[in-house]
């Protein structure tokens, strides 16, 4: 006897790009810490230093604990730039998030972080602003995945004057969201005043 079997999915291609985003998103695909993985290791290594010292002359103990002084020193210098290639390794990332907003509320947002004094809030949602606000306009295609150097591209061929603003506000969205960078309160203003320059248009 032959069990029925339920009709195939057939997701719309925007669905499905949702669908695959948020199983990505899921913590079993991302790699381990590497700083856990780091100081596991050196916890190993100090025990058995430890363990072995203790049976040792004090000279010898002496060279071994200076030893280890260095190693920890070298070891927290590669950790530490082992965590910044990882940041920039990530790459750059999508500008838009899966959370339904228009542009009104994003730049109400940005507005109240800069009146707030939390300058790179601003920048992410003033960029996020200008980006949903080309998209509702008709001029940006409704992408999830698109990365602020994308869209600044892409509005840079409908707005050449715009270019380098456009530009230096993807960078700067992308080096505050993505590597942990300081804004600026110009910065901030710049990307709010290239939204009004170019919702005008």
């Amino acid at each position: 006897m032959m069990l029925p079997l339920d009709a195939p999915l057939d997701p719309s291609g925007s669905d499905a790009r949702s669908a695959l985003r948020r199983e990505l998103l899921r913590p079993e695909y991302r790699e381990r810490d590497v700083v856990q993985q780091v100081l596991t290791w050196l916890d190993r290594v100090v025990q058995s230093g430890l363990d072995a010292a203790s049976t040792a002359p004090p000279l010898s103990t002496l060279a071994a604990m200076v030893l280890l002084v260095a190693l920890v020193a070298v070891l927290a210098w590669l950790v530490s730039q082992a965590r910044r290639t990882a940041r920039t390794a990530a790459g750059p990332r999508a500008v838009l998030t899966d959370e339904v907003v228009t542009a009104a509320q994003l730049r109400e947002r940005a507005e109240r972080a800069l009146a707030a004094g939390r300058a790179e809030e601003a920048v992410v949602e003033g960029f996020r602003c200008l980006t949903v606000r080309q998209v509702e306009r008709g001029r940006l295609a409704e992408d999830p995945g698109a990365t602020a150097h994308e869209v600044a591209t892409q509005l840079a061929a409908q707005f050449t004057a715009a270019a380098t603003p456009l530009t230096t506000a993807a960078a700067a969205f992308d080096a505050v969201l993505y590597g942990d960078r300081p804004a600026s309160t110009d910065q901030a203003r710049a990307v709010l005043d290239l939204d009004d320059e170019l919702g005008k248009c």
